[in-house]
């Protein structure tokens, strides 16, 4: 997964695959098209969204990186987008939370960033308001995936 996101050359998420998982395994995310994710968090935010409910705001520079795949009808996996998340400076965005969203398809094309080409993100952005401002627009993975 990570060799064939890497053709993007998004620097921000190289090495993803090293960072903290916050998921004891894949989970099936309703919020990802019923994709299996995983949740990587950056060494600037980690030890911030492994406190969950009680995270706050995260700091500058976090980076939250969700690859993802699917179990096809005939049991083969494919490889599904990757998601991510970077929290921008203050006044970056108001409407996002001052987050940049961006998608990375399977075959390494930038799919689209907030404030970017490409899709706007706009629908992550709206799906995520809907847990602001109390988790600062992030979605929490349900309980029973957490790794504690």
């Amino acid at each position: 997964m990570a060799k064939a996101y890497g053709k993007a050359g998004v620097a921000e998420v190289k090495g993803y695959q090293s960072w903290v998982n916050i998921a004891n395994a894949p989970y099936q995310s309703g919020t990802h098209g019923n994709r299996f994710v995983n949740n990587y968090a950056d060494s600037h935010g980690d030890y911030r969204y492994k406190k969950f409910e009680k995270a706050g705001t995260m700091p500058l520079g976090s980076v939250l990186a969700k690859d993802s795949f699917v179990v096809q009808s005939n049991g083969k996996v494919a490889i599904g987008p990757l998601f991510i998340m970077e929290k921008m400076a203050s006044g970056w965005n108001k409407a996002t939370g001052d987050w940049r969203y961006s998608m990375v398809m399977p075959n390494g094309k930038v799919a689209g960033a907030t404030k970017s080409k490409g899709m706007s993100m706009k629908f992550c952005a709206e799906c995520h308001e809907s847990v602001a401002p109390d988790q600062d627009y992030i979605m929490l993975l349900p309980d029973e995936n957490r790794k504690m």
